[in-house]
């Protein structure tokens, strides 16, 4: 196999697809080894690194992003929870159509999700939302007589910079200019927090000010701690004291910090001073660094609650993690998005050839109604005439069907009506006369003056007349579905059917039946208000 062709229809060599290409160079411009601009990072210098990576160096830029990352423990754990919210969803696989080959396809980007590969990448790939971009390599490899990706290798961001002409287009860093990517070996995720250049959109750029601020207050509520918290102390000579003894008691009185003891002649004195209000003061730092934190969290997860105890109580945390869900949902379909684009769309392509219409991958929680309020609505719309199969049904609720020989639980019961037991009606014989059917319908007294609690006489004459077609209805339908399934084509299927002699005379009669007792039951209606009449005037009058 020397080339193939990937969905957009062009050559690929076959053989780059096994090809590492982004891999480090000992002495090229790839190094391993990163440097740390976090040291000693300055406001002056913070603002040089986001200026250069503005205009096309952002090598520092993704540098500092890391080290932030290595160096805060809160900027580390939230964006480590966003990050772990989308990598541990659900991945499923829709086919582009019912099509037989349609499914074929879906088939086997499903067989690769299942590997595995694709949801061991998710964190990594998702390492774009810090510093706007994320590039993982694709190891394509033979598996099982089909061309699949084997692993999806993540590159950091420090070799590959930006075309300058747009400042969109992502070069590797190769020579003195960078090379552009082979768009069949790269998946590039980009996420944006912001509109703009991918580079300017990396929740980083905003992060690093607060973390500079941060590591700011650390540092000086450090020094006030060591210099604040433990009392001064004061080491008091006589007036003829040598130098020997002077340097004694200073010896004792630097050394009394970290060891805590000393031991000094006896005319030698040594005091200790508190510093007043020293809670304020150390609260003062803290109060700073939480805050900083707090602007941090709703940077990266929208909201504090999920992170931070606050009051508040039940109804705020559940609004705070709705807040967060939408965040997940959001980064999962951009996940998505660049995977069907830039990996199911050439694993279809690669082994079956450019399509018309792809499988897609959805990465996400279903937006389903939840078990409980979804068995409640159909509980109740059932009986109105909601239908549904029973393989949605045990689907949506996780209940596998049931093999032969298992011990089965639940299941409905049998009606008496069913079974022709007591409280139901008896069943109609089969030839049973028009006259027959008109003395059982009003054997009962379900029509008279007396019994207007029960069913409306419209509805049972409509139940009853359905009855009464049902046994006719379904021998012309039978008749017209044996014919169409003995037929090989259409011309034969038209010719069956012209040829049947479909006799109506039963459903006519059944018609016919409907009809009578449909006017026996007006009269008998009529006779009832005219009684009803009579008894209310008699009772006037007396």
């Amino acid at each position: 196999m020397a080339s193939l062709r990937d969905w957009l229809n062009h050559i690929v060599n076959a053989s780059s697809l096994k090809e590492m290409i982004a891999g480090p160079k000992i002495g090229g411009v790839r190094q391993v080894i990163s440097g740390h601009p976090a040291e000693g990072l300055t406001p002056q210098r913070l603002a040089s690194i986001l200026r250069a990576a503005a205009q096309g160096e952002p090598e520092a830029y993704f540098e500092l992003a890391e080290d932030i990352e290595e160096r805060d423990l809160h900027y580390a754990a939230v964006m480590a929870t966003r990050k772990r919210s989308v990598a541990q969803l659900p991945i499923t696989v829709k086919a582009a159509s019912d099509k037989p080959e349609h499914k074929k396809h879906a088939e086997l980007v499903q067989t690769w999700i299942d590997s595995g590969v694709l949801r061991a990448s998710l964190f990594d790939m998702l390492d774009a939302i810090g510093k706007g971009i994320s590039v993982m390599e694709i190891d394509w490899q033979a598996q099982g007589g089909h061309l699949l990706p084997r692993k999806l290798i993540w590159r950091t961001p420090r070799w590959f910079t930006f075309d300058p002409d747009d400042g969109e287009t992502v070069l590797l860093r190769e020579g003195a200019s960078g090379v552009p990517l082979l768009p069949h070996k790269f998946i590039v995720h980009r996420h944006k927090t912001k509109s703009g250049l991918t580079i300017r959109s990396g929740i980083a750029r905003v992060a690093l000010w607060a973390w500079m601020f941060k590591s700011f207050t650390t540092k000086d509520w450090a020094i006030f701690v060591q210099n604040y918290g433990q009392p001064i102390r004061i080491g008091k000579y006589g007036r003829g004291a040598t130098e020997a003894e002077k340097d004694v008691l200073w010896r004792a009185v630097t050394g009394i910090a970290g060891d805590c003891a000393a031991i000094v002649p006896r005319e030698m004195l040594i005091e200790f001073h508190e510093v007043g209000s020293k809670s304020s003061s150390t609260d003062m730092f803290e109060r700073r660094a939480d805050w900083l934190d707090r602007q941090v969290s709703k940077l990266v997860l929208g909201q504090t609650t999920t992170t931070d105890a606050i009051s508040g109580g039940h109804a705020v945390s559940q609004e705070h993690r709705l807040v967060q869900e939408d965040i997940e949902r959001a980064d999962a379909g951009d996940v998505a998005g660049s995977v069907n684009e830039q990996v199911v769309y050439n694993i279809v392509a690669f082994n079956f050839g450019p399509q018309d219409a792809y499988p897609t991958v959805h990465i996400g929680r279903p937006d389903e109604v939840p078990l409980d309020k979804f068995a409640d609505a159909f509980a109740k719309l059932a009986p109105q005439g909601l239908t549904a199969s029973a393989s949605y049904l045990r689907d949506r609720m996780g209940i596998p069907a049931p093999k032969k020989g298992d011990e089965l639980v639940g299941g409905k019961a049998p009606s008496a009506a069913a079974t022709g037991g007591d409280g139901g009606e008896p069943p109609k014989p089969k030839d049973e006369t028009a006259r027959q059917a008109l003395d059982r319908l009003f054997s009962e007294p379900r029509l008279s003056l007396h019994a207007s609690a029960d069913p409306d006489p419209v509805d049972r004459l409509t139940a009853r007349l359905e009855e009464e077609a049902a046994d006719a209805m379904d021998g012309l339908v039978g008749e017209v579905r044996a014919a169409l399934m003995a037929a090989t084509d259409l011309r034969d299927a038209a010719g069956r059917l012209a040829a049947l002699d479909l006799s109506a005379d039963e459903l006519a009669e059944a018609m016919a039946r409907g009809m009578a007792l449909a006017h026996l039951a007006g009269q008998a209606s009529l006779m009832d208000e005219l009684k009803k009449k009579a008894i209310e005037a008699s009772t006037r009058r007396a």
